[in-house]
């Protein structure tokens, strides 16, 4: 019966994800073995919606070590059903400790070994379980320090298990209709008959463990996008766009690959002056599209008259078309989504629940008013026949005209952009023509650059398709 109401709660969760996403995509599948034991290990960026993201996407049943406070409130039935195991921490200890800091008066160690003993019987079993070793949720750019619990509940299992690295990128961590990457990495395989990680616990157990960790650390370093700061990370974003040459289109996965070389690349040469320049520069170019109120993106769009009407022609189609669908559920969806972003920002200060609080109330807010307006259809129906189809065709309406308000809610930004770069190019045209001409010198810079400290690392894009003849604009890279 668990594994029923399993399978129905995260079919369930796989739909409200695609609901509050625009996009999800997965890279790396085939890492994930289809059987047998395996722990999923990620990075923990965005509390509840971190294992949802994981559990959906991964195609194995998996048991989640969840902190134990998560099992005295609403969500135990859920976790019952998801067979998660309870996971002492020592700052759950002290009422009202911080998630992300250190905690005074916290017990210096807390006993585990039941939750232990239940991850270590999952992997017997050749089931999965899902873990995040940093212990904690937070905002930082980059991976906390790993915790040694899953290395040493995979050395004590006694069996073959595969450690799958897991890395979870969001392209805006508390915003709905926002985009996420989430990899799965070469499994680190343990147990096997050559493998020495067996005996090395054997003969020091807690040397094992912090090997295994640091081993974990850096595979999952490798699914992950780390920076020292959110400035930095800002101005590395920027560079990455300055690389992309016009009409290349990348994955999510290719995008992000491109940012951990941009970021180690940053870290291993800040101090060399053209690398130093490159960045001042960019930075600058940053604060002056700034100052204009204009992206990127829109930079470097540069469209004929043709190709503005026929943009603006496709803007009205869809006002006049998707936006009136919208209408009739505008009473019921905005103040939905106004309530749950209202939530999101008052429920909470910390930066990494605010999504999690915000899909909990678009989904809860959206089954009360959906079944609310089906109640006063039914009512206002003079039959039992007439109210059942009153209500089923306001509940079919309403679900057309929800996916149409998502639809126009991830059109509204390519709309006021698209009209934006109308208006620049038709009023500010010198002050454009002196930036594209600084866009193409900072790209010009940045090109030389990889090609110097390139080194002996495949392309991701080849060199002969570094050509700025195309007009492009992105409306994801314009943010």
């Amino acid at each position: 019966m668990r594994l029923f109401l399993y399978d129905v709660l995260v079919s369930f969760l796989r739909l409200v994800t695609r609901v509050f996403f625009r996009s999800i995509e997965v890279s790396g599948l085939e890492n994930v073995p289809k059987e047998g034991a395996v722990v999923l290990v990620g990075n923990h960026p965005n509390s509840l919606l971190d294992p949802v993201l994981i559990s959906t996407t991964c195609r194995r049943r998996v048991h989640f070590a969840a902190k134990e406070p998560l099992f005295h409130g609403p969500l135990r039935p859920f976790l019952w059903i998801a067979g998660s195991v309870p996971v002492k921490r020592r700052q759950d200890q002290v009422e009202g400790a911080a998630e992300d800091a250190a905690v005074a008066g916290a017990p210096t160690r807390v006993d585990n070994s039941a939750a232990f003993d239940a991850l270590t019987a999952v992997l017997k079993q050749g089931e999965a379980f899902g873990i995040f070793p940093e212990g904690i949720s937070h905002t930082r750019p980059e991976l906390a320090p790993l915790k040694s619990g899953a290395a040493r509940i995979v050395l004590s299992a006694g069996c073959p298990v595969q450690i799958v690295p897991c890395g979870l990128s969001y392209r805006q961590r508390d915003r709905m209709r926002s985009r996420v990457l989430v990899q799965f990495g070469s499994p680190i395989t343990v147990g096997g008959p050559d493998d020495p990680w067996p005996k090395a616990a054997e003969t020091d157990p807690l040397a094992a463990s912090k090997g295994l960790t640091a081993s974990i650390a850096i595979a999952l370093r490798a699914q992950t996008i780390n920076a020292a700061d959110f400035d930095t990370l800002r101005v590395l974003e920027a560079c990455r766009r300055l690389y992309r040459p016009p009409g290349v289109e990348l994955t999510l996965a290719e995008q992000a690959e491109l940012m951990r070389r941009f970021i180690d690349g940053w870290e291993r040469l800040h101090d060399d002056d053209d690398v130093k320049g490159l960045y001042r520069d960019v930075a600058g170019y940053l604060q002056e599209l700034r100052a204009l109120s204009i992206s990127d993106g829109e930079l470097r769009g540069a469209l004929s008259w043709w190709e503005k009407a026929l943009r603006l022609v496709d803007h009205i189609l869809f006002l006049a078309v998707l936006v009136p669908l919208a209408l009739p559920g505008v009473v019921i969806h905005l103040p939905v989504l106004a309530a749950a972003v209202v939530a999101s920002r008052t429920l909470t200060t910390r930066g990494d629940v605010r999504a999690t609080i915000q899909m909990v109330a678009v989904t809860s807010l959206t089954f009360v008013a959906y079944g609310l307006a089906a109640g006063l259809a039914y009512a206002a129906a003079t039959t039992w026949e007439g109210g059942v189809l009153a209500a089923t065709s306001t509940l079919g309406l309403l679900l057309l005209s929800g996916a149409a308000t998502l639809r126009v809610l991830d059109g509204q930004g390519q709309i006021r952009r698209g009209l934006r770069t109308f208006l620049t190019l038709l009023h500010f045209d010198r002050e454009l023509i002196a930036l594209r001409a600084r866009r193409d010198a900072l790209r010009a810079r940045l090109l030389a650059v990889v090609d110097k400290h390139l080194g002996d690392l495949e392309r991701i894009i080849p060199e002969a398709l570094h050509d700025d003849a195309a007009p492009w604009l992105d409306d994801d890279d314009a943010h």
